[in-house]
């Protein structure tokens, strides 16, 4: 996992084998819970406690590699995508998430008509809906009715 070495490296950040593998994992399967990463971590390193890949998650996140999402209802999700404007749809039904990238592309998107003094450099907006999948509507036929 190179790029995972790499990565880690470049952050300041010691180059370990779970650390590798949760940031290779994770780079193949955005918005993933703590459980579905120690899973796919499991598969190429054998054992590994959910307690080490919390640990790996924040270390990782405190050094800018890993965003976490916090959606109502959900247990928190993580994902590699990080230092732009996006935002996520989900889907009500089977919690599906997928990135949305910001409409006015600049943060925050979204101007609170009362900032209440606060110097405010980031909006967390969430659509929810229902995926494709869920609401028998294809993503061919969501195109075509745009």
């Amino acid at each position: 996992m190179p790029d995972s070495a790499a990565t880690l490296r470049a952050a300041g950040l010691r180059v370990t084998k779970p650390r590798q593998a949760v940031l290779g994992w994770l780079g193949g399967h955005p918005h993933a819970t703590v459980e579905a990463i120690a899973a796919g971590v499991r598969e190429s390193l054998g054992a590994v406690s959910i307690q080490a890949v919390y640990d790996v998650l924040a270390a990782c996140g405190d050094a800018g590699l890993v965003r976490r999402i916090e959606l109502s209802g959900h247990p928190a999700r993580f994902e590699r995508r990080t230092g732009d404007n996006h935002h996520h749809v989900v889907c009500r039904r089977c919690g599906r998430a997928e990135d949305v990238d910001c409409v006015r592309g600049e943060a925050p998107c979204l101007t609170p008509h009362d900032r209440h003094g606060y110097a405010v450099d980031e909006a967390e907006i969430v659509f929810w809906g229902l995926c494709p999948g869920c609401s028998g509507v294809s993503d061919h036929h969501e195109e075509l009715t745009r």
